[in-house]
């Protein structure tokens, strides 16, 4: 007996235009779904699919040294006190220099700076964040570092102006209340000194919610910075572990914003506008990102791994990155980075497994790696939902073209197994360790990390071939993934 949730997949099938393949898929594996359906052929409740998207970012600045602009833009808004976030690492790099010499220059700009642990964020480290500005009253905000920096000057931003609320109040659904943010939000500069987050464009911060080992966010345009300050200077001294695990999270934002669903099947419409997520679906603006930072990601991130010294492959990572942002911060991710964050939030009571050269005396497997780790089981799966896109994906990957002969012969029914050895193959040139089993879990690990993926309903909404991942046959293909992905 089929159940309703695949039924409700089977009609959303049937209609995605993209996707003719699914409706025989779901009807062969759930046989009494056909005969089920006439009884829900008139149903009470029509759930309205969107019919609208919408494209938002910051202000990107792009170019040699422009980290010594940020106290004149500062100066030029206004700012009356400013809040500097930054790292115990970074707080030691020319980025962090150039920007305080920046403030310095500039006549009655006070300032006050915050300089966080190296760690990915916590709640605890956000709401230490938090109480401290809080304590000050704070016009602007400056964040100087990587992802993990400028989510946290997010975060601090959010609750500064919400001074009453909770942490949970604007984490997502179902984890978090969910709310909107109606209020204005102080203006935040972002200069990343890494080439992958994104976090400079988009209105998105994750944290570490350690209590239950995993990972989980806000996401909400009134987030993003004003203005990104992407200086190509500034990742000169990034070690080259972090080079590969910065640019891991752009191939696969970029990836997954492409393959994800359709904004126009994402459901239900929105009441308000206010409530239309930033994570929509696929869309043709955040296409035209998603695919120049994945041909880019594809062609320069083995030139960093192999040579970190190589300029023009830092400078385009950059780019890559921020292009991604602007991607992913307006159709989404899924899959990967959906069991990613059990994947490393439950690595600190478990395997306990520490990412080699990372500065950080605590296990860690990198944002990157762990995002990484199941991409080829993930594509695998996916492909079937839309055929020409996953072929587009794997001429990129091959250095050719999507007219190709040896791209096109390839049967759609094969283009999820080609993906998997593509992409298995791109991580190993890379030096990704070969699966879960390397980071330390076992096939008694997977129950747990499927139970920490299915509350991340921000992300495994936009899944294409999963659906109502709330249900049993949503939490199986979710195990069969993470199975997948112990070794290959």
């Amino acid at each position: 007996m089929a159940s309703r949730s695949a039924i409700a997949r089977l009609i959303n099938a049937s209609q995605h235009s993209a996707c003719p393949c699914h409706g025989a898929h779901h009807a062969a594996a759930h046989p009494g779904a056909m005969s089920q359906l006439r009884r829900y052929a008139t149903p009470l409740n029509t759930v309205q699919k969107e019919y609208a998207f919408e494209v938002a970012a910051s202000n990107l600045r792009f170019g040699d040294g422009v980290t010594r602009e940020v106290g004149m833009d500062l100066a030029n808004m206004k700012a009356r006190k400013v809040g500097v976030f930054t790292d115990q690492n970074v707080a030691k790099l020319a980025p962090m220099k150039m920007a305080l010499e920046s403030l310095e220059a500039q006549a009655n700009l006070p300032f006050e700076v915050m300089s966080l642990p190296v760690t990915e964020p916590t709640e605890e480290s956000f709401n230490d964040a938090i109480a401290w500005a809080r304590g000050h009253d704070f016009s602007h905000f400056l964040a100087v570092g990587g992802g993990s920096v400028i989510d946290t000057a997010k975060a601090a931003n959010l609750f500064s102006v919400y001074k009453d609320a909770e942490l949970l109040d604007f984490v997502n659904a179902p984890i978090g209340k969910g709310l909107p943010i109606t209020e204005a939000l102080r203006p935040l500069i972002a200069v990343p000194t890494t080439a992958g987050t994104g976090s400079e464009t988009t209105g998105t911060t994750i944290l570490d919610i350690t209590s239950r080992s995993f990972k989980t966010g806000i996401a909400n345009r009134a987030l993003k910075p004003v203005l990104g300050v992407v200086d190509t200077q500034n990742t000169a001294s990034c070690p080259t572990a972090v080079h590969i695990s910065a640019g891991l999270d752009v191939l696969f934002h970029s990836l997954e914003s492409y393959t994800a669903i359709p904004y126009t099947e994402r459901m239900p419409r929105p009441s308000n506008p206010i409530l239309r997520p930033a994570y929509q679906g696929s869309n043709p603006v955040a296409d035209v990102f998603s695919l120049w930072a994945l041909q880019t990601t594809v062609k320069y991130l083995p030139r960093v791994a192999k040579y970190p010294e190589d300029e023009e492959a830092r400078r385009q990572m950059l780019l890559a990155a921020s292009f991604a942002g602007i991607g992913f911060g307006n159709a989404g991710v899924h899959l990967c980075h959906g069991m990613s964050y059990p994947i490393s939030g439950l690595n600190k009571k478990g395997p306990k497994y520490q990412h080699p050269g990372y500065l950080n005396p605590n296990p860690i497997i990198p944002h990157g790696i762990s995002v990484a780790i199941t991409g080829p089981a993930v594509f695998q799966f996916t492909a079937p939902s839309s055929p020409d896109r996953h072929r587009h994906v794997l001429a990129i990957f091959n250095d050719t073209t999507i007219s190709d002969p040896s791209i096109t012969r390839i049967p759609d029914s094969e283009i999820g197994a080609h993906l998997y050895d593509t992409i298995a193959r791109f991580l190993d040139g890379l030096g990704v360790p070969r699966g879960l089993k390397a980071l330390g879990y076992t096939a008694a690990d997977i129950g747990k990390l499927a139970e920490g993926t299915l509350p991340q309903r921000r992300v495994l909404d936009l899944a294409p071939g999963i659906g109502d991942v709330v249900g049993e046959d949503g939490r199986m293909h979710i195990e069969k993934m993470l199975q997948s992905s112990l070794e290959y």
